[in-house]
């Protein structure tokens, strides 16, 4: 005979919002076009949910240059909702969220809010299970392919993302991703061919253009690029512009990489129907969460895609060991001084812990830089 089931209700949302100082501007190559100021700092959002059983579940989403104080209005406008629910019922709780906030949109700020809370609520359903979230989810491997994005930014010269390139190897990571988007193509093609002749032909390479390529731009330099041998090329046009992508991605030998600025399944639903991408690259805190996640790697492995999440690899470590096929996640150390624990990365991969749920607690460097914070415990 079977014991009942044991409900529970959240008690408490507890929202913080952190400001994370990088060592140095970084410049990608919407810096070069005029577009953007070098980045100097992440905002992140975390929610930490406790419920009447004493269970605590962590979440966080984040914010480049603008728009972190934007998330944590929002997320301290609709939090009083959560209050007195199963935080079993995730899917439902989202959708309440999202209708909390509708006149905000199903997108942008107002769902990376959410992601938060979403994060949370699968970290607090693992940890009630006993299990790490992928285990949850259900594994089909125990480490994934990690590649280095945050030693090949074009602030660097290549000399120096060489030596970032051979630490980051050094390290335990598979791969290297340099950016690439510079007014000047030549440069561009120049920068590259050091970085594959100090790497070798062996060595995982990927170049990311961040949406700074016109159609006739991004196909002159991808065809130029081909000769490296690379993994993919990442956001050679616009993020929006799925016509193009598609264009490109049948022209090219190399395969075509994008969706991490996109903030909805319905948008990258756009790109995976357009046969835009053949490397889809979602952000589970920029699309609202782990629950539409799922979705988006649901019709990624439908149409035969391969799966790169974008950033945030403490989430999308778990969410890539669940994809059927076999995926990479992007290796940042910008992110290290949030958290107690550390991934081990070794052998090219990054490997999942046996600790329940992400497997992360806040360090009391990510309290000390708290700006803003606020405890809700009573129900609208």
């Amino acid at each position: 005979m079977t014991s009942p089931a044991v409900l529970d209700r959240i008690s408490s949302v507890a929202l913080s919002s952190v400001t994370l100082p990088l060592p140095t501007g970084i410049s990608d190559a919407k810096v070069f076009t005029g577009r953007q100021r070098p980045m100097t700092e992440v905002a992140v959002l975390f929610a930490e949910i406790r419920t009447e059983a004493g269970l605590a579940g962590i979440g966080f989403s984040y914010s480049k240059r603008a728009g972190g104080p934007a998330q944590f209005a929002h997320a301290r406008e609709v939090a009083p909702d959560l209050v007195g629910e199963d935080p079993s019922d995730i899917g439902r709780l989202w959708t309440k969220l999202v209708w909390a906030g509708a006149s905000v949109g199903r997108s942008g700020a107002a769902t990376q809010a959410l992601a938060a809370f979403d994060v949370a609520l699968w970290d607090l359903k693992a940890k009630r299970a006993g299990l790490p979230l992928a285990k949850l989810l259900g594994a089909h491997r125990d480490s994934v392919r990690c590649y280095d994005t945050s030693g090949g930014f074009l602030h660097e010269p290549v000399e120096r993302i060489r030596d970032n390139a051979t630490r980051a190897l050094e390290s335990g990571v598979g791969g290297v991703k340099v950016k690439v988007g510079l007014p000047d193509t030549a440069e561009d093609l120049r920068r590259v061919a050091a970085v594959r002749e100090h790497l070798g032909d062996g060595v995982p390479l990927m170049v990311d253009a961040n949406q700074q390529w016109d159609r006739p731009t991004a196909t002159r330099a991808c065809r130029a690029l081909e000769e490296f041998d690379l993994v993919w090329v990442e956001e050679p046009l616009d993020a929006h512009d799925a016509e193009g992508h598609a264009e490109l991605a049948r022209a090219l030998a190399t395969p075509v990489a994008s969706g991490e600025m996109l903030t909805s399944v319905a948008e990258h639903w756009e790109l995976i129907r357009a046969g835009a991408v053949d490397v889809l690259q979602p952000d589970a805190p920029r699309v609202g969460g782990i629950t539409q996640f799922l979705k988006l790697a649901t019709l990624a492995d439908h149409h035969h895609l391969q799966l790169a999440p974008h950033f945030a690899m403490e989430v999308h470590v778990h969410l890539a060991a669940a994809y059927p096929r076999e995926p990479w996640v992007e290796h940042f150390d910008w992110l290290h001084p949030l958290f107690n624990e550390r991934l081990e990365i070794s052998g090219g991969r990054v490997h999942l812990s046996d600790r329940p749920g992400l497997g992360i607690a806040l360090s009391e460097q990510a309290r000390a830089w708290t700006v803003h914070s606020v405890v809700v415990d009573a129900p609208r």
